[in-house]
Order: C-alpha cells, then structure tokens, then sequence
C-alpha cells in the first residue's frame, strides 16, 4: 500500500493529464471557444455599430459571416465529455482486481526498479 501512496497516484494523475489524447481535444476545444467568443463579439459589436449608427453594417464580407461556430463549439465540447482514455481503461481493470497494488504496479513501473 506504500508504493500506491508514494507512486501510484502520482502515476495515475501524471498519466491522466499527460495523455495525448487529452492534450490534443483540450487544444481544439480552446481553438473553437476562441473562435466562437470572436464571431459573437463580432456579432455583437456590429449590432451595436447598427443602434449607434442607425445604418445597416454589411457583415457579409467578415470572416465570420455565416460561420457557424457555436455548432462547431458544441461538437468540441461534447467530444471533450465523451472523451474515452486508454489508460483509464487499464487503471479501471486494476481497481477491480484483487491486489489494487499489483496491477497498477504493472502498469506504472518504478523508475528506479529493474522491471525483469
């Protein structure tokens, strides 16, 4: 029970957060947020330009015209919620064994241990 104490949750946070998986949906989810906070500040801001002015502000010439980035947005965030980790499927294999040492051992080999 030490080793999981000193090792094996370290390992487990660290392998979790460190997935490439995660690295690479969480970059995509942050690309899609910004481009969805640009096109409705954009969107807000010539709809103030509109009152203000009392003109009709032709937005078919900005680059987010008709972009539909809140779907795009959406489609992001759920794939972010139904994100499946192949090291949680090991980690969850581990804690239904018998020795909840043992199995995450194996997964997680100390460092300075001969893994032979």
């Amino acid at each position: 029970m030490a080793w999981l104490k000193e090792h094996g949750i370290d390992c487990v946070v660290e392998s979790v957060l460190n997935s490439e998986e995660l690295d690479k949906t969480v970059a995509h989810l942050v690309i899609a947020a910004r481009n969805d906070g640009y096109a409705q500040g954009y969107a807000e801001c010539s709809q103030h330009v509109n009152n203000a002015l009392k003109v009709d502000w032709d937005t078919s010439k900005s680059a987010t015209y008709d972009a539909n980035t809140g779907a795009a947005l959406a489609a992001l965030k759920a794939e972010f919620n139904n994100l499946q980790l192949p090291v949680m499927d090991l980690i969850n294999v581990a804690l239904q064994s018998d020795d909840h040492v043992a199995q995450p051992k194996e997964i997680f080999p100390d460092e300075d241990e001969d893994p032979a």
